[in-house]
């Protein structure tokens, strides 16, 4: 039981009972045949597509829109899916308006881009409940490869290379896999279990076998996964949470907004877990919004997200922005915590006013106090369980830091905390492994 389960004041039950089903379904309901045609007709199928561009899988954004609005969805799907095996979850969880729908011809020029994100659900959902898998397995190749982690990274580099015609062994250290998008995604974005769906149709190219509860220098060392395997890629991601640096930050009531996320996701009647009444989130990005909105649909009277810098500079996007205070949560910027106040428990928290010049941020003389029985913390997680023997750059490991090793996901140098670009460097990292396969077959 966490602590937030025995701190007075954070208890379940706030709301009535037919009210977590409402508020957790579906946040954005899919595009039924109709609807989606309406929506591809909008596109102008640019050649030098800038939504292509800005797509961290490079899919061929205007051709599956083109193959939509002629009523071959399936064949959109294969569009999607070459370049982006994770495509369903994508279009659920992508910040599409940071990204392809930001640049769409039709956003710069009008203000109302084409529906990318939604299309592409349509698509990938309309081919996935048919059944069927639309990639065959190569001829085997006799070689095989250790896969350390079950997120997008390293389901996108399975996938891949049992295409190619590898044999692969997922070791995940969870239950379940999927990374974040099973653990990390607010609920009512990926309702009726779909990262488990989308895992389990995956799974279908065949040539892959998945362990649970195997830990990397726990269970398994990297020394001998590379003595046994040909090649082995590494997609552990970040499971440390960075520290608040701020006293009082380990009085209950206090807790990671991932580990909150994480019991919200794996909790079928959420009537049975505890919220707070006055509850505050410290951090900026999407894990701080999930929390945040979260924590509203399920009965706290007061939530406030407070972040250290300027609106302008959030992760979260505008668009999760402006839907957590239409959910009712409170934003404030430039705020630092000072401490969180309480004798055994939680009880407020104290800010201090930020100053973010050319020189960095500063703190002022100036701050406030908001009221909280719970607090998540949301600012950023760190890698832990890291190898010996592998130099970090900045923290994470390197792309390709030995022969038969590679690494990638937000594990790796550069990385970034979002399903589409850990996708795109998963599967490319199959690309490297099998061209290094098919070097030493001669």
């Amino acid at each position: 039981m966490s602590n937030s389960q025995l701190t007075p004041g954070i208890v379940p039950g706030r709301l009535p009972a037919a009210a977590y089903a409402e508020n957790f379904a579906d946040h954005e309901p899919p595009l039924d045949r109709h609807e989606a045609r309406v929506a591809a007709d909008r596109c102008y199928f640019c050649h030098d597509a800038p939504c292509m561009t800005a797509c961290p899988t490079s899919i061929d954004i205007p051709l599956f829109i083109r193959q939509i609005a002629t009523g071959t969805p399936e064949a959109a799907a294969r569009t999607i899916l070459g370049q982006n095996i994770l495509g369903g979850m994508c279009a659920r969880v992508c910040p599409t308006e940071q990204l392809c729908e930001e640049v769409c011809v039709r956003e710069v020029a009008e203000g109302k881009p084409v529906e990318i994100g939604r299309l592409q659900r349509y698509a990938t959902d309309t081919l996935m409940a048919t059944g069927v898998h639309p990639f065959t397995r190569a001829a085997s190749t006799g070689k095989r490869v250790a896969v350390v982690g079950a997120g997008p990274a390293g389901l996108a580099c399975a996938h891949r290379l049992a295409m190619k015609g590898h044999d692969v062994v997922i070791l995940e250290r969870k239950p379940k896999s999927g990374g974040l998008n099973e653990y990390g995604i607010a609920t009512y974005k990926t309702t009726n279990n779909f990262a488990q769906a989308e895992v389990s149709w995956l799974l279908k190219i065949g040539g892959i076998e998945v362990r649970h509860g195997v830990t990397l220098g726990k269970d398994v060392a990297l020394a001998d996964l590379l003595a046994e395997y040909d090649a082995v890629f590494l997609g552990i991601g970040l499971a440390g949470v960075n520290a608040l640096r701020a006293a009082g930050e380990d009085l209950e009531g206090v807790r990671p907004a991932v580990e909150f996320i994480a019991d919200l996701r794996q909790t079928e009647n959420r009537a049975t877990l505890p919220v707070g009444r006055d509850v505050v989130v410290i951090g900026g990005g999407m894990t701080a919004v999930d929390a945040a909105v979260q924590s509203k649909l399920l009965g706290a009277e007061n939530v406030t997200i407070v972040y250290r810098r300027g609106k302008e500079k959030m992760s979260a996007s505008s668009y999760e922005q402006e839907h957590a205070t239409q959910t009712g949560v409170r934003i404030i910027y430039g705020a630092a915590p000072l401490r969180v106040v309480g004798g055994d428990k939680a009880e407020a928290v104290e800010f201090v006013y930020t100053e973010d010049g050319p020189e960095g941020l500063k703190l002022s003389s100036e701050g406030f106090t908001l009221k909280a029985d719970q607090v998540f913390k949301a600012i950023g997680q760190t890698l832990v369980g890291a190898p010996e023997g592998i130099a970090l750059a900045g923290g994470k490991l390197p792309r390709h830091p030995a022969e038969k090793l590679w690494c990638g996901g937000d594990c790796a140098e550069g990385g970034e905390d979002l399903t589409v670009t850990a996708v795109a460097e998963g599967r490319d990292a199959a690309e490297d492994i099998h061209a290094a396969l098919m070097g030493q077959a001669g």
